[in-house]
């Protein structure tokens, strides 16, 4: 399924609201993007896949920076959905098969912070089919919430640049669960090793995955 396939909505999932002012979003420096990008210009037409949802300006960034195949999976509707549903012990079992590439053959992912809002079982087999995706040499980069945050909403995370992210909230269904120690989250992705890592002033952890050769 190509990426025209992704952008169609669903059936039965909520769209996600937008943000009353675009121009009143926050915007946060990146201190890991640039690296993530770095890694993935030594291929020739890189696939990237992005967990959260479509962002348009995001796909055009990625095109005209990579020139590379994007596949979107929404895994954070995935999980509103069994949230709402109320068949959260399912969701382990629901990302197993969730992917259709083929192991293998993703030069990049962007995780941003999905992990966080996820149950134990469902991270580590969210964590074990990325592992799968990528590519010897692949990168992954993934956010994380360093500080307890009591409201419920996601982030859409909007590229302004290399050093520039935009944070647009919008609702849940499911707030951010325990925060991960940083032994925790190496321990998750453990068939990957660490490249880089920050802690930024907004309290987000950004690290960067890459898979062994």
């Amino acid at each position: 399924m190509g990426l025209l396939d992704r952008l169609a909505p669903r059936k039965n999932e909520p769209d996600v609201p937008p943000s009353p002012s675009a121009a009143e979003d926050p915007v946060f420096a990146t201190k890991a993007l640039r690296k993530f990008l770095t890694t993935l210009t030594s291929h020739d037409s890189p696939v990237l896949l992005d967990l959260g949802p479509v962002v348009g300006s995001n796909v055009s960034f990625f095109g005209e920076q990579l020139g590379c195949k994007i596949f979107v999976e929404d895994i954070f509707a995935d999980l509103d959905r069994h949230v709402r549903e109320n068949k959260l012990e399912a969701l382990p079992e629901f990302l197993k098969k969730r992917f259709p590439q083929e192991s293998g053959t993703v030069d990049g992912i962007l995780c941003w912070d999905v992990i966080d809002y996820m149950d134990k079982a469902s991270a580590q087999e969210l964590a074990k089919e990325l592992t799968r995706l990528l590519r010897p040499e692949g990168a992954l980069l993934g956010f994380f919430g360093s500080t307890p945050r009591p409201d419920v909403r996601y982030t859409k995370y909007i590229i302004v640049d290399e050093v520039n992210l935009k944070h647009r909230h919008y609702a849940a269904a499911r707030g951010r669960q325990s925060v991960l120690l940083n032994r925790d989250i190496i321990r998750l992705f453990s068939g990957l090793r660490v490249s880089d890592s920050f802690l930024l002033q907004n309290n987000l952890r950004e690290i960067l995955f890459r898979k062994p050769a």
